[in-house]
């Protein structure tokens, strides 16, 4: 025997594929050969392999060994053909039973001295080759409980090379890993921190209980010191829970970033990068595209502190994910599409010594100066943001008698009383929250259920504030949240007027 064929998957995007790995052994001089585009890390399995094989007590073959990945046409990357080229020459060694071979699927990265470790990606090329019809997976360990979550599969965890020598060859007995979806899904929120350790501030918690409810962007706009970022952080303390299909989603792009651990992303995720994150840190790219900040941020909250830090070109790149929640990456291979469907949170200062409009501390910055640091973020982003608050420093007041406020618990059961308003209205229907209803889902659900006062109140703001289109349509979107809050079917013109109240400018102070 010479030739063997051994099943494993390769990635593109969040997507995976599967691919046949080739090996061929024949007469000649000594030489390893890997072809079908592989990458360098794919290239430095011969070292790997040829040790890993060597330390296990195995010989290796002295001849002219080529292992072809196909695709051909695609450009494989990671480690994760490791095991698949082990295996297959291991089994034209004789080593390994070439029929229980082709039962399985392997994905695994192979250490020297033969133990297996964990690689990037197995949730979505699990998933994706389930799909196919392959069900039996062998795995390194460290990854057999994020395989294990993809119903209809039988996924094997080994330690070591040895130990799946063993099992193929029908020398042990191994279950497949089981994964308890209650155990998974059953597990209470806990967090070290609470909105009500913020000192007053209602109104900018009542601006993020909107923002939570019916994932509305937000601007927060304040002195230094204020707790723009306190209370930013504080988000997740009340988001809605994830469904079990965002859950696969999202770990489907922590798992090709290799920021899955074991198991799913259960809570929606909370993602800051800081001001010097570059374009492709942001939106995602490489050669071999990975996902960027805001596809890490899917079904969660990302938040850009000190916003008008960021530079301009950075932020100009959010403008299309933030309407159309997906991010396309175009390359030489074909392009990508990562999911991008994420809550935007901004925090900033007014000016730049930050203390424009503090009752307490005088602004040194003259209007030019003010005008030219707001003008860092482009009016085509303001508009994507519905809700713009200003963070006015804590009274001296409130400080010394420490009013805190309403409690996360408190203000999540409002916010869950929403989401499940917003899941019956959406049952239909790709959208998921308020924020993010299309024009015909706002003449529906905001315009046909305005009452007379909302209607004449949002049509004096309109010639009032000079609002865009776009600034239009997201005022009632935020008074359909607020109204949905409140448990109201129709939209009352206290609503639209506290809607109002969340559009405030820079220089509003």
């Amino acid at each position: 025997m010479t030739f063997v064929k051994v099943k494993s998957g390769g990635i593109w995007g969040i997507e995976g594929y599967e691919v046949d790995v080739e090996v061929d052994i024949s007469p000649g001089l000594p030489s390893f050969n890997i072809v079908g585009l592989p990458d360098s890390a794919i290239k430095e399995s011969r070292d790997r392999v040829r040790s890993a094989i060597k330390n296990l007590g195995f010989s290796f073959p002295q001849k002219r060994i080529t292992v072809n990945l196909s695709p051909s046409h695609i450009r494989k990357q990671g480690t994760l053909y490791d095991l698949p080229i082990t295996v297959g020459i291991l089994t034209l060694g004789g080593y390994l039973d070439p029929e229980r071979v082709s039962e399985f699927v392997f994905l695994g990265e192979v250490s020297l001295d033969g133990k297996l470790s964990r690689v990037n990606g197995v949730l979505p090329v699990v998933a994706s080759l389930r799909d196919n019809g392959f069900v039996r997976f062998v795995l390194p360990l460290e990854n057999s409980l994020e395989g294990a979550v993809i119903d209809g599969t039988e996924i094997y965890g080994f330690e070591s090379i040895s130990d799946l020598i063993e099992f193929i060859n029908g020398g042990a007995r191994v279950e497949p890993v089981r994964v308890s979806y209650e155990d998974l899904l059953s597990g209470k929120r806990t967090h070290d921190i609470d909105l009500g350790d913020v000192l007053g501030q209602s109104m900018v918690k009542k601006a993020l209980e909107i923002s939570a409810a019916g994932a509305h962007n937000l601007s927060m706009i304040g002195a230094p010191g204020s707790g723009k970022s306190m209370l930013a952080k504080r988000v997740v303390t009340i988001l809605p829970p994830l469904e079990f299909e965002e859950m696969l989603e999202v770990s489907r792009i922590y798992s090709v970033a290799g920021l899955l651990g074991e198991g799913l992303i259960t809570e929606r995720p909370f993602r800051s990068p800081h001001h010097t994150a570059s374009e492709v840190a942001l939106i995602g790219g490489g050669s071999i595209p990975l996902p960027g900040e805001i596809s890490l941020a899917h079904k969660g909250v990302l938040f850009l502190d000190e916003l008008p830090e960021f530079s301009r070109k950075t932020l100009e790149v959010l403008r299309q994910p933030m309407e159309d929640g997906c991010i396309n990456i175009a390359r030489a291979q074909g392009r990508v599409r990562f999911p991008a469907s994420f809550t935007l949170i901004t925090a900033q200062n007014p000016c730049p010594c930050g203390n424009f409009g503090n009752p307490y501390k005088e602004c040194t910055c003259t209007q030019n100066q003010i005008r030219a640091y707001n003008s860092k973020v482009s009016q085509p982003l303001k508009d994507r943001i519905d809700l713009r608050v200003w963070v006015d420093p804590v009274k001296k007041e409130e400080l010394v008698k420490g009013v805190k406020g309403e409690t996360s618990a408190e203000v999540t059961k409002r916010v869950l009383r929403a989401y499940e308003i917003q899941r019956d209205r959406f049952r239909n229907s790709k959208t998921d929250f308020n924020g993010r209803m299309t024009n015909r889902e706002v003449e529906r659900f905001c315009l046909s259920m305005m009452k007379e006062e909302a209607k004449r109140l949002l049509k004096d703001a309109i010639d009032r504030l000079n609002l865009s289109g776009r600034g239009y349509f997201r005022t009632l979107k935020v008074a359909r949240t607020i109204a949905d809050l409140e448990g109201s079917e129709p939209i009352e013109g206290s609503h639209i007027a506290q809607a109002l109240q969340f559009r405030v400018e820079e220089n509003a102070a």
